[in-house]
């Protein structure tokens, strides 16, 4: 009895201790830093060259990469940060990283860590006025157009939303093709237009200024000026009409030049690039993908130093000329790479001109609690006022309530939810 005691005992310990051995210990008395990436895999040659570079540079510190499908990313960091041995360094998108900032759940990175950063990007990632994530590498959507359509409708490419209002009647008119498909009930799209404007609270979405905004489009949407499908459709459908010439500007990253030259040779011979279209605040959106060390990480100061070194100039310029990202590494944006095209390279240009838009970014877009049911409110207006639902200041003033009631509602739930340590 007392020997199959002793043998189930085995049985149940012997795995736990050896699990333990490995998170803990797997290398002498290295810090064994753990690793998440979001469908980085593709690019694995890149992330195995700079963790080896790293550890020859840090005998001190091994690299354990786990690369995570992204549509679990959100799941499991949720999970691990939750238990007591979470990843040391994991990269998120901002959204998810401020919710995790706002429930306590992540390590606060120092001023003195930021200094190789877009200052104008760091100030987009903080909260409270506080730092508790690093940025990787960013995107930033140009203005793709069709430059014969264009110049048959004998009109200059908009620079801004108003500019796009007005040129959209004369191109309606001459080519029978309409000037955009802005898929704007897609993510979080109208709040990225809506902050161009300075629109980007509760308060200031029930305002005049953002009524306006909202009848723009309800002006081009009843005077069939954007398609009808722009209160459903996504940026891939925007794609395929662009392709096919039915619209004349496309707005997304530099990389969708490459699907237009595989897949519409003859759109792409009459394709060029502009700015992004602007508001009022003449300011550009952009995405970003960003690093977070979880508070409960057992190798923090290990992984910011793993962190800051991905970053730097060297390996901020290869990850780009393998990606065509833009970087965050203020001296890497001063590479040639990101400052010279000739006038026959598409996406160098378009590279060029993304690269510049993150010198004015600001006021950039802040994420919020309940960020995904922001978005949904706001993308419920867009449809309930493009469809004359209801007039649009009695949207906007339930809009307007709703946010407020998010944002308020879910403050003691996180606190009850998430112990800061």
């Amino acid at each position: 009895m007392v020997k199959k005691f002793l043998v189930l005992l085995l049985i149940i310990f012997v795995p736990v201790l050896c699990w333990k051995f490995i998170l803990s210990d797997s290398h002498g008395n290295s810090d064994r830093v753990v690793f998440w990436t979001l469908q980085m895999s593709d690019f694995s040659d890149y992330m195995t060259g700079v963790i080896e570079e790293f550890e020859a540079q840090n005998p001190g510190i091994k690299i354990h990469w786990i690369d995570v499908p992204f549509s679990e990313g959100e799941k499991r960091t949720l999970a691990s940060v939750l238990s007591d041995t979470p990843p040391d360094l994991i990269n998120l998108n901002p959204d998810f990283s401020a919710l995790l900032a706002q429930k306590g759940a992540l390590y606060e990175i120092s001023n003195e860590n930021t200094s190789q950063f877009l200052p104008e990007i760091i100030e987009s990632l903080k909260y409270n006025g506080k730092i508790y994530s690093l940025p990787w590498y960013a995107t930033s959507a140009v203005t793709i157009y069709n430059k014969d359509l264009i110049e048959k409708s004998g009109v200059k490419v908009p620079a801004t939303y108003s500019q796009m209002g007005e040129t959209a009647p004369q191109i309606k008119a001459k080519t029978n093709a309409y000037i955009w498909l802005p898929n704007i009930s897609e993510n979080d799209t109208m709040l990225k237009i809506l902050n161009k404007y300075g629109v980007n609270s509760a308060d200031t979405v029930n305002s005049q200024k953002s009524a306006g905004v909202f009848n723009f489009f309800k002006n081009l949407y009843t005077n069939d000026l954007i398609p009808k499908e722009s209160i459903t459709q996504t940026h891939r459908e925007a794609l395929e009409k662009y392709m096919s010439e039915n619209i004349v500007l496309f707005q997304a990253g530099a990389n969708f030049l490459n699907m237009i030259k595989e897949n519409a040779p003859s759109t792409y011979a009459k394709t060029d690039v502009a700015p992004q279209l602007t508001g009022d605040l003449g300011q550009y959106d952009f995405s970003l993908m960003n690093f977070v060390i979880p508070l409960r990480a057992k190798h923090k100061e290990s992984a910011l130093k793993f962190a800051l070194f991905l970053t730097n100039e060297k390996n901020q310029l290869e990850l780009a000329r393998l990606t065509n990202v833009i970087a965050v590494n203020k001296t890497a944006l001063k590479n040639d790479f990101y400052t010279k095209y000739t006038q026959d390279d598409l996406m160098s240009k378009a590279r060029v001109i993304s690269a510049k838009q993150l010198n004015k970014i600001e006021p950039a877009l802040k994420f919020e609690r309940n960020q995904k049911e922001i978005n949904t409110l706001i993308n419920s207006a867009v449809q309930e006022i493009l469809l004359d639902k209801d007039e649009t200041p009695p949207i906007l003033d339930r809009v307007s309530k709703d946010w407020k009631l998010l944002n308020t509602g879910s403050r003691t739930r996180q606190k009850q939810a998430f112990p800061s340590s």
